[in-house]
């Protein structure tokens, strides 16, 4: 659980423009992990669950951001 709030709080400390390449970073080690885990890599499916939801709460933090003007 310390892991995740410490993640949280270093990407809610991002700007808007460095959030949204970080968001593109975790979308491309996802791609690659996802091939990995495809063509017979070992994959490790801790870590794509981990790099979904980094995905997620960048999303999350941009939309609220978005809104809040």
């Amino acid at each position: 659980m310390v892991i995740k709030l410490k993640n949280v709080k270093k990407l809610n400390e991002m700007s808007s423009p460095d959030l949204e390449k970080e968001l593109v970073e975790l979308k491309s080690e996802l791609f690659k992990l996802r091939f990995n885990g495809a063509t017979g890599g070992n994959e490790n499916k801790i870590k794509v669950r981990e790099v979904k939801k980094n995905i997620a709460r960048a999303k999350t933090i941009l939309r609220k951001r978005e809104i809040e003007g």
